[in-house]
């Protein structure tokens, strides 16, 4: 499983920079792509809105 980002995103890439494996891409809403997110958790920890939520 991987981090997912919800439609709460507001697109402000404050996570971007922290994936160490460069697993999300920019939108009108971020994505992490699973088969690259290796659960850190780096991107949560810094998403203003509480839009990234950790693997169920």
């Amino acid at each position: 499983m991987a981090y997912v980002i919800t439609d709460i995103c507001v697109a402000c890439g404050t996570c971007l920079p922290e994936c160490p494996v460069e697993a999300i891409s920019e939108g009108d809403i971020y994505k992490i792509d699973p088969d690259k997110c290796i659960e850190c958790g780096s991107c949560e920890a810094v998403c203003p809105t509480g839009a990234i939520n950790p693997p169920a």
